[in-house]
């Protein structure tokens, strides 16, 4: 019985834990966007594929992957991204 309380107490941290992360991949997109828009430099460059990726994780349910895109993508720019907390 203990066993089958840690389980779904496990999952249910899981399932509440991916919206929160599901919600910061768009803001963390408008973000990038607007640092790379008039960039046409390789740093940029790099960074809008590094944000294509993200986006495709974000689509396919893995935030965490997403997020860490995301912060490779502004690392590739210099730019710092505001998280949410």
């Amino acid at each position: 019985m203990r066993l089958l309380s840690i389980v779904i107490a496990t999952a249910l941290v899981g399932i509440c834990g991916g919206p929160v992360l599901a919600g910061e991949c768009p803001m963390l997109q408008a973000q990038m966007e607007r640092q790379v828009n008039n960039r046409l430099d390789g740093a940029a460059y790099q960074a809008r594929e590094n944000m294509k990726q993200a986006s495709t994780l974000h689509r396919e349910g893995k935030h965490a992957e997403s997020v860490a895109k995301y912060e490779e993508a502004a690392k590739a720019v210099g730019a710092k991204l505001d998280r949410k907390k």
